[in-house]
């Protein structure tokens, strides 16, 4: 199995993170993804014992501008189930790409996905930078109505033995723990909260 462990913390100063990361890590792209999360109707009679994660399933437009000025647009659907310990999340994702480079498949797929009974939530946006540090992948990125944030993570696969995967869990968090203090960020600013629960709060 494939588990990402992975936190985020606010940024107070992008631009002089962005240089930072210039320095310390391999840039690879910048990014624009715009989600949307889908749901279960309440009178949807298909998932009404389903194991939809509580997280919803994830429709994700994503376009990639590469170090070459090439551009990439992929459409990916994306469901996971999530936990978080000490501000860390621990998911385990499951991800597939719907098409490439055509847009209009957001809209066919929106409307599969309501067929199914599922409904659209909440949306977010995000745009930023991508790199890469020794295993690590690391975003700079501005969510809309949110602010900046860094997020790193370390996908571990193919662990199946439950003890070795605490064991792996445990120095993944360690590592991304030294490079958030090499990067001069304090622990204070790691952000518990799932995104979601940030915008409802906004929304007041």
């Amino acid at each position: 199995m494939a588990v990402e462990i992975e936190l985020k913390a606010h940024v107070k100063d992008s631009e002089a993170l962005r240089l930072l990361l210039l320095g310390k890590a391999q840039y690879l792209w910048s990014f624009e993804k715009e989600d949307t999360y889908y749901f279960p109707t309440t009178n949807s009679d298909v998932f009404k014992n389903s194991d939809i994660p509580k997280s919803g399933v994830r429709l994700r437009s994503e376009n990639k501008t590469l170090t070459d000025g090439t551009e990439k647009k992929i459409v990916y659907v994306t469901y996971k189930t999530k936990e978080v310990r000490d501000g860390i999340e621990i998911n385990d994702e499951k991800e597939f790409e719907v098409c490439s480079n055509q847009y209009g498949t957001i809209t066919v797929f929106d409307e599969f996905l309501k067929m199914l009974g599922l409904k659209p939530g909440y949306s977010k946006l995000k745009k930023g930078w991508a790199f890469s540090n020794e295993g690590i992948n690391v975003e700079l990125l501005e969510a809309e109505k949110l602010g900046w944030f860094l997020e790193i993570e370390i996908v571990v696969n193919d662990i199946d033995d439950q003890e070795k995967m605490d064991i792996t869990i445990g120095e993944a968090k360690k590592k991304l723990m030294g490079f958030l203090s090499e990067l001069g960020i304090e622990k204070s600013a790691i952000e518990s909260r799932y995104y979601s629960e940030m915008l409802n709060e906004k929304r007041g």
